[in-house]
């Protein structure tokens, strides 16, 4: 780690190279609070994914469709974690040190996790489409095998589409552009490839989920209307109006963390295309890796069952047998 000296004096990533790159001029208190920041983010993000990876895995009765796409989505989560200290030492060193292998390889997987994160979120918009509006068909039409084969899908096409893009793209290949100083990790794609990107990756999921949510809400509210006039005429809530408020309740919960995405993932794009200020994407960027560790505090916020899970693995109860099969739904605290 290198920090601004007293002098002033420029310094380089590579200093015996003389096309090395500049390292941007920070104090030694700038370095300290950034590194403490990414550090601490790292292991948040990483920490409680992972509490969520394991709550779902283990427990059978957390074997749904929908806790299996919040489970793909964990997995995407858990992986810009442990990209963030990479990214954050590019950013804040503004040097790259891992060479162009490691720099193409990073990009892949950062081309794979934020679009694979919105995917996700897209089969979120799906499943709680399904359940609210054709509450009847939900049984048949969404099913644990099928949400599998629709999570290994999307993960594949886009590690299909985010291999493709690069390998087919020269601006990509960090070894053959000339307008590179020695010691950079950036992603410069031809303008065609990078239209084709924003409505792959951007412009056609961002619609379909925000259709789709509109959607569900516009249902949502026309059921709970008909749910309160059954009560307030004192006639009895039947059993299918109560799975009907169940799963309303459950959209609207994964409604937020859909909102809390889009939030983060929008001014980001249209900043990206728009604004040519490096320190506005910076910060976009980072508020985006932040938004991994915000899912895991919306489920502890919202699912009862998330924070009994927590409790079984921190006391490590999970190891006791027959462990999985315990009804967190019911079980007394």
């Amino acid at each position: 780690m290198a920090y601004e000296t007293e002098d002033h004096e420029t310094q380089y990533c590579f200093p015996a190279i003389n096309s090395s790159c500049i390292k941007g001029k920070r104090s030694k208190y700038e370095y300290n609070i950034m590194y403490v920041f990414v550090s601490l983010l790292s292991v948040w993000t990483v920490f409680l994914n992972l509490l969520v990876i394991i709550s779902i895995s283990h427990f059978k009765k957390l074997h749904t469709p929908t806790n299996l796409i919040i489970l793909s989505l964990a997995v995407a989560d858990l992986l810009m974690g442990l990209i963030i200290p990479v990214e954050g030492s590019r950013q804040i060193e503004t040097c790259w040190y891992f060479g162009d292998t490691f720099c193409n390889l990073f990009m892949i997987i950062l081309g794979l996790v934020f679009p694979g994160s919105l995917c996700n979120i897209v089969l979120i918009a799906v499943d709680r489409y399904v359940a609210v509006c054709h509450p009847l068909q939900y049984p048949r039409k969404i099913t644990t095998t099928k949400t599998l084969i629709g999570i290994c899908l999307s993960w594949l096409c886009f590690s299909t589409y985010t291999t493709t893009l690069i390998n087919n793209n020269e601006y990509f290949d960090t070894s053959l552009r000339t307008d590179m100083c020695y010691g950079e990790c950036s992603l410069v794609g031809e303008f065609a490839w990078g239209v084709i990107d924003l409505f792959v990756s951007f412009i056609f999921p961002c619609t379909l989920i925000i259709s789709l949510y509109l959607r569900i809400f516009y249902v949502v509210h026309q059921q709970v209307k008909v749910i309160n006039s059954l009560m307030k005429g004192g006639k009895c809530v039947t059993e299918g109006s109560s799975r009907r408020k169940s799963e309303n309740k459950a959209a609207l919960t994964l409604g937020i963390i859909v909102v809390v995405y889009m939030l983060c993932f929008i001014p980001y794009f249209i900043c990206s295309i728009s604004v040519n200020s490096s320190t506005t994407i910076n910060v976009l960027t980072w508020v985006l890796y932040t938004n991994s560790g915000l899912n895991p505090l919306i489920y502890a916020l919202f699912y009862p069952w998330f924070k009994k899970t927590i409790k079984h693995i921190l006391t490590l109860k999970i190891f006791q047998p027959a462990s999985s099969l315990v009804d967190i739904f019911t079980e007394h605290q």
